[in-house]
């Protein structure tokens, strides 16, 4: 229980701490917009590594070496909150992560997010899930990774269970060209989930896949592009379980 107050105190602080930063993060935008993204980008990873210190979190990094200098599709397996913390603090670019529009109910965690290009997903009728897609695309085109999970719900299920992928996210990587880097994650699910509302030590793995690029697939591959990558991760956390 330690663990987990201090990291809601870390939290905590950070964003009321964030309060004055913002506003001279808004300034420096002005100046440069530049150096504002990477400054916002470079803060929260800091502050994301010492959440995962805190929680006494060992990680495996494997195959990081795959993630091309240009802007990616990352995808990925999803069973804690802490994936999320986990990935955006090794984000080298700036990286927006698609997340669902209820975020949009706390003040100044929103507002952060924004600042790093965070989408957020209304999944409330196909035009609304339209329209974020269209974004990342836009983002990707100006030069900004963005990162998604498409089972599209935190998996509550066996260890190396997945859900269906969601075809939609993979859009982004179809109209733009860019590469998908599958994320493959064991065990994040053993830092809190598995023992609410205790944080407790855990090791993990997370590996990068090589980047797949859509417009070399062949037509069929093609047609099922979000069985194709899920397969690939699939494989990768069934190989990597004995690495936990």
């Amino acid at each position: 229980m330690i663990r987990f107050i201090c990291i809601v105190i870390v939290l905590f602080l950070y964003l009321v701490i964030g309060i004055p930063v913002l506003l001279i993060e808004n300034v420096v935008g002005l100046v440069s917009k530049r150096a504002k993204d990477y400054s916002c980008l470079r803060m929260v990873q800091w502050t994301f590594r010492l959440m995962l210190k805190i929680a006494g979190v060992s990680v495996t990094v494997i195959g990081e070496e795959n993630i091309p200098d240009e802007p990616v599709l990352y995808i990925g397996n999803h069973r804690s909150y802490f994936d999320i913390l986990l990935t955006y603090s090794r984000c080298r670019r700036l990286t927006g992560y698609v997340a669902k529009k209820e975020m949009l109910r706390y003040p100044l965690l929103r507002d952060w997010m924004k600042n790093l290009y965070c989408l957020f997903l209304d999944r409330s009728t196909p035009k609304e899930g339209l329209k974020t897609i269209l974004t990342a695309i836009e983002y990707i085109r100006s030069g900004i990774s963005i990162c998604i999970f498409p089972e599209g719900t935190r998996n509550t299920g066996e260890e190396l269970s997945m859900l269906p992928f969601k075809d939609g996210a993979l859009k982004i990587a179809e109209k733009t060209g860019c590469p998908i880097i599958p994320m493959s994650m064991n065990n994040t699910q053993a830092i809190f989930e598995k023992h609410l509302p205790f944080v407790r030590k855990a090791h993990v793995v997370l590996e990068y896949g090589t980047p797949i690029y859509p417009d070399k697939l062949d037509k069929e591959t093609k047609r099922h592009l979000g069985a194709y990558c899920q397969n690939i991760i699939q494989e990768t956390i069934t190989k990597n379980q004995s690495l936990v």
